[in-house]
């Protein structure tokens, strides 16, 4: 009996169609959270430092966002802007992959726009040598714990960025794995270790953009979602 069953709900998941992505809750909807991903197009979301919407290295495939490995589709920004806010999202990439998501963007430091969580193979990703430049990192500055619970490439992650005033917390996989104060001591001398020592104001908070970063390699996204805190 216990066999059949398993079998049941395993068919059971396998047939939850795609329409059910990308959706909100009544009790989502009650906590404020709103959707940036909406299963169907890039609305809300343009190109970085520009007027135009995202390239076509962006693609939403049954109601996944794709960005396809080798085509450009350019790193994209969500139209609004975001003091306090708590983002949503679920992912997953390919073995060797690299991506990321920036928050804290501003179109004003074009060479460092943000803070970026990164998302990446951490045995074989090409940029992931060091603990600081390892998923769930805010790359290149403050590593995330040592025994996180990512998941192996191909299978879906979930994260959570919060920033309430100058706090700052990192989550994978239900576990909080980093968190860090804008502007603290700790930060600073983070950053004048880390590759954006010369950028202005970077490590401090502002108020901005939320960036899909586009590093020619591919990712999948779903169910992106963010809500402002008061």
């Amino acid at each position: 009996m216990k066999s059949i069953l398993t079998l049941c709900a395993l068919l059971t998941a396998l047939s939850v169609p795609a329409a059910e992505l990308n959706q909100l809750n009544d009790d989502e909807k009650a906590a404020g959270w709103k959707l940036l991903f909406n299963g169907k197009d890039l609305s809300g979301w343009r190109q970085y430092g520009k007027q135009t919407p995202p390239g076509e290295g962006w693609q939403v495939e049954d109601g996944v966002l794709h960005k396809i490995k080798g085509k450009r589709g350019g790193d994209i920004i969500t139209t609004n802007k975001f003091n306090d806010f708590e983002i949503y999202w679920e992912w997953r990439i390919d073995p060797k992959g690299n991506n990321g998501i920036k928050y804290l963007v501003t179109e004003q430091r074009s060479g460092a726009p943000g803070h970026e969580y990164q998302m990446i193979d951490d045995e074989d990703g090409g940029d992931a040598g060091a603990p600081k430049r390892q998923t769930a990192s805010f790359y290149d500055v403050l590593p995330p714990v040592e025994k996180k619970p990512v998941k192996k490439p191909g299978e879906w992650n979930s994260s959570r960025v919060l920033i309430k005033g100058n706090h700052v917390e990192h989550w994978l996989n239900g576990a909080k794995v980093l968190e860090y104060e804008l502007g603290s001591e700790e930060v600073k001398a983070a950053v004048a270790k880390s590759k954006f020592k010369a950028a202005p104001k970077f490590g401090e908070k502002i108020q901005a953009h939320i960036m899909l970063t586009d590093h020619g390699d591919a990712v999948w996204l779903r169910n992106v979602m963010v809500r402002e805190l008061k």
